[in-house]
């Protein structure tokens, strides 16, 4: 069950400071609890206190830091299943995949606590040059300082936990704006956070509105900003940060190439896990699905009968595959795309239709090129099917995109996958499996439309430090 009311976590102290953001179960519609939301005042106490705490983050031993995050680890296992619970009910996430996503939230601050103790330096050989005798260099990475962190409504937890693990790992004070949509997981993680020994401002958690969170992007006392979300909000952040480094986490239309050679029974079975796990709502869920055309007829076939067949409905219901849309309002976008896309020539394969929030698991064929559901990100339970003759083709398919976040290649062929891995502009290519596949100690980012930098820990704590570099000269 959830709790009647969460609270903020400012400077680690839980504060009910009032009932203002009603979440929904996203299933039905109705409240579900109620959140406290922080105003531009909170936030600004909130930054201060992160930037007083920085001093001693810094100082504060490796070992230290990985018992917290071991902490984190201990007690994630031990709600596990109110954490999947509460996705269930605030993201309409069906539980199976709820339950994945706490798992990964676990994986990634174990990653975190294990990268802790290994954030490493190197001495280096400065006698290059008969000017440099004498000299050698080395040098550590420290921590940027006081960072704002902004996640998204999709996974809660996880993309919550890409911003908050490292952090903690190299000691950077942080404040953290949870989608309002979405924020109870991130205020169970502040739960856990304030039973550890971090120094007092070290994190503030505060669900805010988006007019109300301006400091998040503008205020300098903030040494960097961590932003996953929507391109459009992402780019206009980026203008508006000034000086600090921004890592931008952003969307996709990802595509999958199943070439000729391929074992249909595997693909099949990954592309419908790929297009319509959390209803597709998913950065690097499968949008476009171009076949071989020498298997393209029966791949339809089979694919379209499969996903006719997804159960849909209440995610706590053990056997639902495709919950609801995070709102009415987003199921109806998507599904004018889908008429759009029809008014241009597209056939509907399959699904098609909308009940309030909830949208029918829909494959598409015919779309033109041009059409939104094909040119942006759908973001939501819908694959599009093309066909190919000739790989080089295909890829040149997959590159057509203002998006580049991560693409899957089903082929036997070793020089194929080696050449989508040189020609493919994206920042992920997956060989015998979806786009969608993601371990949480890889490099993950894009290219594009789809945003700046790297996540995975311990590229995450690249950006969260900075080099700091020794010279040392022994007089000749």
């Amino acid at each position: 069950m959830l709790a009647k009311q969460y609270p903020y976590y400012l400077a680690n102290k839980a504060v009910f400071a009032n009932e203002d953001l009603v979440v929904t179960n996203k299933y039905t519609g109705e409240p579900a609890t109620t959140v406290a939301m922080a105003g531009a005042d909170v936030i600004d106490q909130a930054i201060a206190a992160a930037e007083k705490s920085q001093e001693a983050l810094t100082r504060m031993p490796a070992y230290e830091r990985q018992n917290i995050l071991n902490h984190c680890v201990k007690r994630f296992q031990e709600r596990f299943d109110e954490l999947a619970y509460a996705l269930c009910i605030e993201a309409g996430k069906p539980i199976k995949d709820a339950r994945g996503e706490v798992t990964r939230l676990i994986d990634t601050f174990r990653i975190a606590a294990e990268e802790a103790v290994r954030i490493k330096g190197e001495v280096m050989n400065l006698e290059v040059t008969p000017r440099a005798k004498g000299y050698q260099g080395m040098y550590k990475r420290v921590p940027i300082g006081p960072c704002s962190f902004i996640s998204p409504f999709n996974f809660p937890l996880n993309l919550a936990a890409h911003k908050v693990a490292p952090a903690l790992a190299v000691g950077c004070a942080f404040v953290l704006k949870p989608a309002s949509r979405t924020p109870i997981g991130a205020l169970i993680i502040g739960e856990i956070l304030a039973e550890t020994d971090l120094p007092e401002g070290a994190f503030s958690i505060l669900p805010c509105s988006r007019d109300g969170a301006n400091l998040f992007t503008t205020d300098d006392r903030f040494k960097l900003l961590s932003f996953t979300g929507s391109p459009g909000v992402g780019w206009e952040l980026k203008a508006k940060a000034g000086k600090k480094p921004v890592i931008l986490e952003l969307g996709g239309n990802a595509a999958c190439v199943v070439d000729h050679d391929t074992d249909l029974d595997d693909a099949l079975e990954r592309i419908i896990f790929g297009a319509y796990y959390q209803s597709g709502q998913s950065c690097i869920g499968v949008q476009r699905v171009i076949v071989h055309d020498s298997i393209y007829a029966e791949f339809k076939q089979r694919y379209t009968e499969k996903v006719a067949a997804l159960v849909h409905g209440d995610p706590l219901n053990e056997d639902t595959f495709v919950g609801p849309m995070i709102s009415e309002s987003e199921a109806k976008r998507l599904d004018d795309w889908i008429q759009e896309a029809v008014e241009l020539g597209a056939t509907v394969l399959c699904g098609g239709k909308r009940d309030g929030a909830m949208l029918e698991a829909t494959i598409l064929e015919n779309v033109p090129r041009d059409a939104n559901v094909n040119a942006e990100e759908a973001f939501g339970p819908v694959s599009i099917l093309s066909s190919f003759s000739d790989f080089d083709e295909a890829l040149e398919s997959v590159n057509d995109s203002q998006f580049g976040l991560q693409a899957g290649i089903f082929t036997r062929d070793l020089y194929k996958a080696h050449k989508a891995w040189d020609v493919l502009d994206v920042g992920g290519v997956v060989i015998g499996d979806v786009p969608s596949w993601r371990v949480d100690n890889m490099p993950y980012g894009g290219v594009k439309e789809s945003g700046l930098g790297r996540e995975g820990i311990r590229f995450a704590i690249e950006d969260m430090t900075e080099l700091r570099l020794m010279v040392i000269r022994t007089p000749q």
